[in-house]
């Protein structure tokens, strides 16, 4: 499983939502529906998962992963 399916399965038992986009990237919403932040459905930069696990972290996430 890659690092973004992880993602978005932690995110669903988690109460966040998430949607994609027409140009294929994700927004996230948290569980009370505000948008917290759009991610790429196919990170190309190196930091961009651990960018994106900090903006999710300061909304509440809690990050299960590696």
């Amino acid at each position: 499983m890659n690092g973004m399916t992880e993602l978005l399965r932690q995110l669903d038992a988690q109460g966040f939502t998430w949607r994609p986009t027409k140009r294929q990237h994700i927004m996230v919403y948290a569980p009370d529906g505000r948008l917290v932040t759009t991610l790429p459905s196919t990170p190309s930069d190196y930091r961009s998962m651990k960018n994106a696990i900090a903006v999710l972290r300061r909304a509440g996430f809690e990050w299960k992963g590696r």
